[in-house]
C-alpha cells in the first residue's frame, strides 16, 4: 500500500501540501486575508481540479505507452478536460470530457482510438474509480507532422 501525506499550512489558510508516495509536493487551496491589503494572495490548483488531472495524466500515459507499442510514430499528446459537477454539495462530478490531439507521422486513427479506448476502459485506474459517479466521453483529432 502506498502513503500519501498531506500537511495544512496552517493559520488562517485554506492551503494544503500533499506529499504522493515518491516525495513530490503539489500545493492544493488558497490562502487569503481580506482585512489586511498589504498580503498576497496564495492560489494553488482546487483539490477537484486534481481529480481531473489526475484522469487526463493516468489516460495520457496509458496512450503514449500504448501508441508507443503499437509502433507508432507519436510526436505529442495534448488532452484537454471539460468537466461538470453538480450544482449542489458535494459538487461531485456529474461528467468529464477529454478531447485529445493526437500528433506524428503516419498516425493510423484507428490505433489511435484503440488506445485511447483500452486507456478508457481497461487500464487507467482512475477512470475506473470515478466511472460509476461520473460520466467519461472522449473525442481525438490526429494531426500530421509537417513532412
Amino acid at each position: 500500500m502506498r502513503q500519501l501525506a498531506l500537511k495544512w499550512a496552517g493559520s488562517d489558510s485554506q492551503m494544503f501540501i500533499c506529499r504522493d508516495s515518491f516525495g513530490h509536493v503539489v500545493v492544493t487551496g488558497r490562502w487569503t486575508r481580506d482585512a489586511d491589503e498589504s498580503w498576497t494572495e496564495w492560489t494553488a490548483v482546487k483539490p477537484s481540479d486534481l481529480l481531473v488531472f489526475s484522469l487526463a495524466a493516468c489516460t495520457g500515459y496509458d496512450v503514449v505507452m500504448i501508441m508507443k507499442r503499437q509502433r507508432q510514430r507519436l510526436s505529442d499528446l495534448y488532452i484537454t478536460a471539460d468537466a461538470e459537477q453538480a450544482p449542489d454539495p458535494p459538487y461531485a462530478f456529474t461528467h468529464i470530457h477529454l478531447h485529445y490531439v493526437v500528433s506524428g507521422q503516419n498516425l493510423d486513427p484507428n490505433k489511435v482510438k484503440r488506445a485511447i479506448t483500452l486507456s478508457q476502459e481497461r487500464y487507467c485506474s482512475v477512470a475506473a474509480t470515478i466511472r460509476g459517479v461520473t460520466e467519461i466521453t472522449y473525442s481525438f483529432e490526429v494531426r500530421a507532422d509537417p513532412p
